[in-house]
């Protein structure tokens, strides 16, 4: 009988550490790396798993298996990304989805097509090949779109929900490559009415569980389990609706994404988005670092013709597609530019879509490589592109259209800037009756402005010119309550050399910015936060039953110190204006 200490021995010997520690290693090198240089932590992963892979050091050999675990990372994604998307909303989306979706989809499709059919290959390859590169990339999108900070922007709520369209998509598409395959006539009516019916019976089952299981369960957890078991427990909803959609035919993270908008009006969003987070980003990190090993060289090397064509056929092709629906259905130039470049590449369900092409006889195993290859070369050349389109696109001009510029304004008051600070600044000059020129640069801020009974006027307050065409000569007093350091200094400057007889008001950002302003001249100038901040201290002491009398006594002594300390601080006296400062080192419980 073997021994058990041995035998024990041999099973913890057998969990082989040294992959794990690969990855991790591979991620944290490269990712801070790429993302220093500007290249992103997108193809900081690729370049990752690529030099991992077995085509640089060979730590790994199978990139599928590590493909497949970190779809999951994928699954994870689309669930925060349902969280984000309540029902409302997503209504509210349900034109660009099925409107903006299916028309890119299915141009794309037509156009890409052609490209299989030019180089020589069977109709029906052709079109499966054409249309795995029409499924862009979520992963990749949704990620430079968290990056750039543009999930909430009108242009990338456009994007995901061409996304969703997609991801939609998938199901047909895999039926119809089913139905393209040799022998599918064997395939009845009866048996593809099943499988729809099997498919809407699993979200049926979804929305249900949703609606009336999932909150109850977790106030169950909430009240006696621990923390740990929240974590488990959101995990298993998010995988536990990627696995009933996948058994219904349809795609897991299509699962995972309408589990998030189930979960979007709950309670406990906010929780599961938080113990989902850590398992997303480090998933979605493995799924790039997969797709970069799963770059075969050898099959690039034996096909390097046909990928060279095809990589800038398909790519260009898509990118000329996705512009001309973005300006079909009139989006700025801009931002069809951008939805192009960030929607040029083939997606992870092209993988899938292949993968089924294959085992249906369509596609022979080479070309599936082929296709794959072609998938993720151009997948590592999307940063790139990103990259270069910022820096060379010609940034877009403002829409001036139905503004008013200044000419011949004669108000008693320029206000110069009208964002919030400028908003309010208005109030009490308007309550009292005096005339108001306003000026600003942001056309939509201006546009907005209108809708609440404001004539704001499009103009730049740093250009003589126009504070000529504003009045300024003639008013009575200036006001600049422009949002830029650079920008309220230059103006403040320029105004107190050009008209010194007109006083010049100025929001100052900070401190050394106060005293920057009175250098140049400024009449006055009110730190933006050093008010608000006052008006905080005092109702802390109020509410902490300090006497009211000396409560102001306080704040007449803290304003005292305060300007005594700005003209110090003009002079050169800094170790006299600290002296001024109430600090807390001494008292007791204070810092040491």
């Amino acid at each position: 009988m073997a021994d058990p200490t041995q035998a024990a021995g041999a099973a913890h010997a057998s969990f082989d550490l040294i992959p794990v520690v690969v990855l991790l290693a591979a991620a944290v090198l490269a990712v801070p790396l790429f993302r220093r240089i500007g290249l992103g932590s997108v193809l900081g992963y690729l370049a990752a798993g690529l030099a991992i892979g077995p085509w640089g050091f060979g730590f790994f050999h199978d990139a599928q298996s590590v493909i497949h675990i970190a779809e999951l990372g994928v699954v994870l994604f689309l669930f925060i990304i349902g969280l984000e998307m309540q029902p409302s909303r997503l209504w509210a989306m349900r034109g660009e989805i099925f409107g903006l979706g299916a028309l890119q989809v299915c141009l794309a499709i037509a156009t890409l097509v052609w490209v299989g059919i030019a180089l020589g290959y069977p109709v029906a390859a052709s079109f499966v090949a054409g249309t795995g590169f029409v499924l862009t990339s979520t992963a990749i999108v949704m990620q430079m779109l968290q990056e750039r900070g543009e999930m909430a922007k009108p242009q990338g709520r456009r994007m995901i929900a061409i996304l969703l369209f997609e991801d939609l998509a998938i199901v047909p598409l895999l039926a119809l490559v089913a139905f393209l395959a040799p022998g599918a006539e064997e395939a009845t009516l009866a048996d593809r009415l099943a499988n729809v019916g099997i498919g809407l019976g699993a979200i049926l089952v979804l929305v249900l569980a949703g609606r009336y299981l999932l909150d109850p369960m977790f106030r169950l957890l909430a009240r006696f389990g621990a923390r740990e078991v929240m974590t488990a427990a959101a995990l298993l909803v998010v995988l536990g609706a990627a696995v009933l959609m996948n058994a219904g035919g349809l795609s897991m993270a299509m699962g995972a994404f309408l589990a998030g908008v189930l979960f979007s009006e709950s309670s406990f969003r906010h929780q599961l988005e938080a113990d989902i987070e850590p398992f997303r980003g480090l998933l979605l990190g493995l799924f790039f670092i997969g797709v970069g090993m799963a770059l075969d060289l050898q099959i690039i090397a034996s096909n390097w013709s046909i990928i060279l064509i095809s990589v800038p056929a398909y790519m260009i092709l898509k990118m000329l597609v996705i512009y001309g629906v973005a300006r079909a259905t009139k989006a700025p130039k801009s931002e069809a530019l951008e939805r192009a470049v960030l929607m040029a590449q083939g997606g992870e369900f092209a993988f899938v879509l292949y993968a089924s092409a294959t085992q249906f006889g369509i596609l022979t195993a080479e070309w599936n490589a082929t296709l794959t290859a072609i998938i993720i070369i151009s997948m590592v050349l999307t940063p790139l592109m990103i990259i270069a389109h910022g820096r060379l696109a010609p940034k877009a001009a403002p829409s001036l259209e139905g503004l008013d510029t200044p000419e011949g304004l004669a108000g008693q008051v320029l206000l110069i800037g009208f964002g919030r600070f400028g908003q309010i600044v208005s109030q009490p000059l308007l309550a009292r009756g005096y005339s108001v020129s306003i000026i600003d640069t942001d056309p939509q801020a201006i546009r907005d402005a209108g809708q609440y009974g404001f004539r704001v006027f499009y103009g730049d307050g740093s250009r003589l010119d126009i504070l000529h065409a504003a009045g300024a000569q003639h008013a009575s007093l200036i006001l600049v309550a422009a949002s830029e350091r650079e920008a309220i200094s230059h103006i403040v400057s320029l105004a107190r050399h050009e008209f010194p007889m007109v006083p010049v008001m100025a929001r100052a950002l900070s401190r050394q910015h106060a005293q920057e302003l009175l250098a140049d001249g400024a009449a006055f100038q009110i730190r933006e936060t050093f008010e608000s901040a006052m008006v905080m201290g005092r109702e802390a002491l109020l509410r902490l039953g300090e006497d009211p009398i000396l409560v102001e006594d306080t704040m007449a002594d803290i304003r005292t110190r305060d300007a005594e300390r700005m003209v110090l601080e003009q002079s050169g006296g800094l170790d006299e204006s600290r002296a001024l400062l109430h600090g807390n080192i001494d008292q007791p419980g204070g810092a040491h």
